[in-house]
């Protein structure tokens, strides 16, 4: 049998073919999720964890601008990328994009107005631990919303995605892949996930499972 290894960040040598995946996503997923994340929230201070190359950062602000979004991710290579999308868009002024880990934030209790997560939390080697720090973070009254796994692969032409590749890209998806280290996702369910919501402190939450995706929105 297989042994997958559990990683929490996209290697470096993946990052570009990773960023060529999430860039075909940008209207079929990226931009629908920042509507939805509008219509609720226009105007404050926001946290993006797992932020990778920035495509979800950038379409908030181009439909919200009076947001301000601070994303992270522990790839420093996709944290250059993002800073170097949002400086083109000549939004970093909006975004700040940094390295760092969900489960140990540098910022003070009470931070952000929203919380948003995509596609990170079937990685996390210590969710409840996430969990926790989103909870002191965020605002009373705040929001925090974790859509996972983003299956970028089903909103994308994957012919298209693998087209793109070079060389050296398809070398490392295939070499990664051959260690076990490109593990399949594997979804938390809602009865995984509400004794991990409570115990982190959030009383008022909704959990939705569908099409292999699981949708929480916590109130703090």
């Amino acid at each position: 049998m297989k042994k997958w290894i559990k990683i929490e960040r996209i290697p470096g040598v993946l990052a570009s073919s990773y960023d060529k995946a999430t860039k075909l996503a940008i209207e079929s997923y990226y931009q629908q999720v920042a509507k939805e994340v509008v219509s609720v929230f226009k105007a404050g201070t926001m946290l993006d964890l797992g932020t990778g190359p920035g495509y979800l950062p950038v379409e908030i602000i181009n439909q919200a601008p009076e947001i301000r979004i601070v994303g992270i991710d522990l790839s420093r290579r996709l944290i250059r990328m993002a800073r170097t999308r949002a400086q083109k868009a000549n939004l970093s002024e909006h975004i700040v994009f940094e390295v760092a880990n969900a489960a140990n934030l540098r910022f003070d209790s009470d931070s952000f107005d929203m919380i948003l997560s995509t596609g990170m939390f079937h990685s996390l080697k210590n969710p409840s631990k996430v969990l926790q720090e989103i909870f002191r973070v965020l605002k009373l009254g705040g929001d925090a919303w974790i859509y996972d796994p983003a299956k970028i692969i089903h909103y994308i032409d994957k012919s298209q995605w693998r087209a793109s590749l070079n060389a050296r890209e398809r070398f490392f998806l295939w070499f990664f892949g051959l260690l076990g280290l490109q593990k399949p996702i594997v979804v938390y369910s809602r009865d995984e996930m509400v004794p991990l919501i409570e115990a982190a402190g959030f009383k008022t939450y909704s959990v939705d499972e569908g099409d292999g995706e699981i949708r929480i929105k916590m109130k703090k």
